[in-house]
């Protein structure tokens, strides 16, 4: 739930721009703020993730304007208002973009004008509408487990796939209305980070973004990322690492490659990584005289070693290998195989190719001993 959550946020950060050529001109209404209150229009400095101003407006009789100079090519773009906490997100784009402004509620803001902001409105109220049914799924699930109302939770199970599935559905569904979108790249970063769709659909449906959009600054980070996916996708040599363990030894994972390896990443505050490790110790256990072998990358953070070496040992992980630079989301070798959460598995052959990534409980177990048979 955190990571819908989180999405919805992060593509409340995004924004595009100019379709036709009838000028960027801003206007809007807001109550409650006085004659001469500044309105601040922004854009995202990629290299710094800071806003930049770019230009102002003044508030006058509850409403304010603004002509801005054309765009060539999309660009992340707010509105903030002096002594209001937060800004309003929006695509930037050659027409007349109109705001109606709650002060007390930005995020409720009704933007109209421009097929880019028509086309952000319908994804970002798919989303809310997703984040609000999941919510309220993940609450009954919680409520039929303390009550161990298997029917009822087997029931919410099923309906929570027929939403992902549905989710699935209408971003495919969004992105072929809108090739020629910002929202196109939005909805693929989506895809990607958060592993709703495999990186070579993605990449498929990259190659039908227009050649306009695909020279934005958020298509040609996801276009590297793409490419970087590349080498740690099933069928291709495991990236090479050399990390510290708990004892400040190096150990380089091609010195240490099994019949079958697991590369699993995790971290001891990550909760669901804590819920899974004992079904990889119960593989482990199963496998490893036929050859299985584990090394465990950590992200704990900077200064917390003590926290990751007490995990090891609550969760009884000692029997395998451990490393960790202990540089949280920055750690080099989750960087490698492009990790974006936790828990996250890579299974490797003999010859250090993946041959599987990303398995849990039962379908993990079964998956090690088709390898090992």
């Amino acid at each position: 739930m955190k990571k819908i959550a989180i999405l919805i946020f992060g593509f409340a950060l995004i924004l595009t721009g100019c379709q036709e050529d009838k000028g960027y001109y801003l206007s809007g209404t807001i109550d409650g703020l006085d004659n001469g209150t500044k309105v601040y229009i922004s854009e995202r400095d990629e290299s710094t993730r800071s806003l930049k101003p770019i230009d102002t407006a003044t508030i006058q009789d509850g409403k304010f304007e603004i002509d801005m100079e054309d765009q060539d090519l999309p660009s992340l773009s707010f509105l903030g208002f002096e002594g209001v906490n937060g800004n309003v997100v929006f695509i930037a784009e050659n027409q007349e973009i109109r705001f109606d402004i709650n002060k007390d509620s930005l995020r409720n803001t009704e933007i109209s004008g421009g097929k880019e902001n028509k086309a952000l409105a319908e994804y970002l109220e798919h989303l809310k509408e997703l984040n609000s049914k999941m919510v309220g799924m993940q609450t009954d699930m919680r409520r039929a487990a303390s009550e161990k109302d298997t029917a009822t939770l087997n029931n919410l199970r099923e309906a929570q796939t027929e939403l992902r599935d549905n989710d699935k559905t209408f971003k495919k569904e969004l992105f072929n209305r809108n090739k020629d979108s910002y929202v196109s790249i939005m909805l693929l970063t989506d895809m990607l980070n958060m592993r709703t769709h495999s990186s070579s659909e993605v990449r498929d449906m990259y190659t039908e973004v227009s050649d306009r959009i695909k020279e934005t600054p958020l298509a040609k980070s996801l276009k590297q990322n793409l490419d970087n996916s590349l080498a740690a996708e099933v069928g291709s040599k495991a990236p090479e690492f050399t990390a510290p363990t708990p004892d400040g030894e190096q150990l380089s994972l091609d010195e240490n490659l099994g019949k079958v390896t697991i590369v699993d990443f995790w971290a001891a505050w990550c909760k669901p990584c804590r819920i899974e490790n004992p079904n990889l110790v119960r593989t482990y256990n199963k496998y490893k005289d036929q050859g299985l072998n584990i090394i465990s990358v950590s992200l704990d953070r900077p200064g917390q070693k003590d926290r990751w070496l007490q995990a090891i040992e609550d969760d009884n992980l000692e029997q395998w290998s451990h490393v960790s630079n202990l540089e949280f989301w920055n750690e080099p070798v989750a960087k490698q195989y492009r990790v974006r959460s936790i828990p996250a598995t890579f299974i490797l052959d003999e010859n250090g190719v993946i041959v599987a990534k990303n398995l849990r409980g039962d379908a993990l177990a079964n998956k090690i001993g088709e390898l090992l048979k």
